[in-house]
């Protein structure tokens, strides 16, 4: 499955914009329009960062706050930190950091610089796609800066899924090899050329040039979200919306759907099924999403019409997924091909009795048992399929074809 490049760009009606704008931006706009905010005294920048409540936009949510202490601490004892921005966006669902990297790079870069000066980094580094069209962009707004305090370094990382994970980047510019590395130690302890390590998320550290303009209690009372909605909707892109923003009300923003829809995969690839119209009124929230047996992830949107096989967009999904495999242990060698075999076998009716037992139990032996997360995203979207897409998989199984058609899209 495949999501169209063809994108909106828009902010949700009644908000202030603070990451999306139309056009380019040139370093000279950018000041006028108050982008930039001289650093402050490192402690009152962590100070209000901590206030502000940001997670991680990259996927594992957890509290920047929290890594930029871990690394400033750990830096004090190992003669400097190092920061690297994580611009290789992997995730086939989302296309919010290129389009950041591309229109709003100043933004990007200022939040590095700030994020290093709060750990005292000596050290930046912005992770991009190998042969992205960010790179010209990028290139362009760094020529415009002269007085950063820490240089930022470009460094172009090779387009694979499993790279953009953070042990993958760490392990690629120390090694030249961008696959997973087992943990511990984390970067916060050892990176970079030894030395405690930021990794964040590009969007994570465009939020912390918000902050500094902003403070850190007005972000936490108007914080906005970027989303990808993609699949069966009228204008798939990219939109900033509140905090909390509800399944149905993103999709409605994305222009509705083409036509009736039966799931959403919400968190990309390594994400879970919902089923509509019953997810629709969840908010786009860590906590209300993992009450629901899912994970915001990189806030991606994938709409599924009714007359589409769920089996077989899983499967096509899962057969990404083992394809994109490090290949360096056996859940991700084994594990994943197996799966994505069995669920080819779904999809196709070609299932033998006790298929969907062996899958079920292939799901629980490689749950948790990989290198890196890249098993576990693959697992958690079967399991979510197996449950959302049941009454799919049965009729499969015995012959009578699949549900998904007309008289689905009519019910």
């Amino acid at each position: 499955m495949t999501t169209t490049t063809a994108l909106t760009v828009a902010a949700w009606p009644g908000i202030q914009p603070r990451l999306l704008r139309h056009g380019d931006e040139a370093y000279a706009e950018y000041r006028k329009q108050g982008g930039y905010h001289p650093l402050e005294d490192a402690d009152h920048l962590l100070g209000e960062v901590d206030l502000s409540g940001l997670l991680g936009r990259g996927g594992a949510a957890f509290p920047l706050a929290v890594k930029l202490r871990a690394v400033r601490d750990n830096g004090r004892r190992c003669g400097g930190a190092v920061v690297v921005a994580n611009g290789e966006e992997g995730e086939p669902a989302s296309i919010k950091d290129r389009w950041l990297l591309r229109h709003r790079p100043h933004l990007v870069l200022d939040g590095i610089v700030l994020a290093a000066h709060a750990v005292h980094a000596t050290e930046a580094i912005l992770c991009i796609d190998e042969g992205s069209s960010t790179e010209s962009s990028i290139a362009a707004a760094l020529s415009e800066r002269h007085r950063d305090p820490v240089p930022v370094r470009v460094v172009a990382i090779p387009p694979r899924y499993v790279a953009s994970e953070e042990s993958a980047l760490i392990n690629f510019l120390n090694t030249g090899d961008a696959r997973p590395t087992v943990t511990p130690p984390r970067p916060t302890e050892r990176g970079v050329g030894g030395r405690p390590t930021l990794v964040d998320n590009v969007d994570t550290l465009a939020q912390v040039a918000v902050i500094a303009r902003t403070g850190g209690e007005t972000y936490r009372r108007s914080h906005t979200t970027l989303i990808t909605p993609t699949g069966a909707v009228q204008r798939p892109g990219v939109y900033e919306v509140p905090a909390g923003t509800r399944i149905g009300e993103a999709l409605q923003r994305a222009g509705g759907a083409t036509r009736p829809l039966q799931a959403v995969l919400v968190g990309g690839y390594g994400g879970s099924w919902l089923p509509l119209p019953s997810a629709a009124h969840l908010p786009l929230t860590h906590q209300a999403l993992r009450e629901a047996g899912a994970s915001l992830g990189v806030a991606a949107l994938l709409a599924l019409p009714a007359d589409t096989c769920g089996v077989t967009a899983t499967s096509n999904i899962l057969a990404y997924l083992a394809a994109e495999s490090a290949r360096q242990c056996g859940p991700c060698m084994f594990g994943l091909p197996a799966i994505a075999t069995d669920f080819a076998e779904l999809a196709r009716g070609w299932a033998r009795r006790g298929t969907l037992e062996r899958l079920n139990r292939r799901l629980a032996v490689v749950r948790g048992r990989g290198a890196c997360a890249h098993p576990d995203g693959a697992v958690r979207l079967a399991a979510s399929a197996l449950q959302v897409f049941g009454s799919d998989i049965a009729a499969h199984g015995a012959g009578r074809g699949c549900l998904a058609g007309p008289q689905r899209s009519a019910s």
